[in-house]
């Protein structure tokens, strides 16, 4: 990552009105389509939480906005992104865990499977710190509607949390809350990333790392 002069970005009329806000935060809420997701992860045995997480890096990915954000009173331009997921760990705790993204499906399962047993053990938050992290907090026992992250005016990146999946005839449907640092995107960017997302949450039905992945399980038992 390295910092950058907002005013050689397309971010600078930005930069110049919402670091300074008292709240610059805008949160989002939109229901999605995850029946297939949800199917995928029926029967190819695979985390939903790890699917939709990396639904969410691959949606990202695609929007040049994700790759910078605000830090402290500066704006840095990462290389790279990770999608953070929280895990229950062996206290009965919470940690974090930070998934390096990657296009490869058969790659992000790999490392969010040894990651998050690596701090579900060891009760350690795993950060990535050259990365631009998405947060996500998944509340998949509770029936929620909507929720809108705290600023705490320390970390400004960009959050997701969800509830229950519900189901409605042969459908499965998941609303989620997009919070985002109104210096490092616009509602439109925010809007299109939330659109892109449900892209991708209809494309992963036929993706062929979903099959690769079940087939290496199978071959280790």
């Amino acid at each position: 990552m390295q910092e950058v002069n907002p005013e050689k970005t397309t971010r600078a009329y930005a930069f110049e009105m919402w670091m300074k806000a008292p709240m610059p935060m805008v949160t989002l809420i939109k229901t999605l389509d995850v029946s297939r997701l949800r199917r995928i992860s029926r029967s190819r045995g695979l985390k939903f939480n790890m699917l939709m997480c990396w639904c969410i890096g691959n949606a990202a990915s695609q929007i040049k906005e994700f790759y910078m954000l605000p830090v402290g009173d500066r704006l840095m331009r990462y290389d790279s992104i990770a999608v953070n997921t929280i895990v229950a760990n062996c206290r009965n705790e919470l940690s974090s865990c930070d998934i390096p993204y990657s296009a490869d499906l058969l790659q992000f399962n790999a490392d969010y499977l040894r990651l998050t047993r690596q701090v579900a053990e060891t009760c350690e938050n795993h950060d990535i710190a050259d990365s631009m992290v998405i947060g996500t907090s998944a509340l998949a026992q509770y029936d929620i509607d909507g929720a809108v992250g705290m600023y705490s005016g320390v970390f400004n990146n960009p959050f997701m949390i969800w509830g229950r999946c519900r189901r409605n005839w042969f459908r499965t449907y998941l609303t989620v809350s997009f919070q985002f640092h109104h210096t490092q995107m616009d509602g439109a960017h925010a809007a299109r990333f939330l659109d892109l997302l449900q892209k991708e949450l209809y494309a992963i039905q036929g993706d062929k790392a979903a099959k690769d992945i079940a087939g290496s399980l199978v071959v280790k038992l």
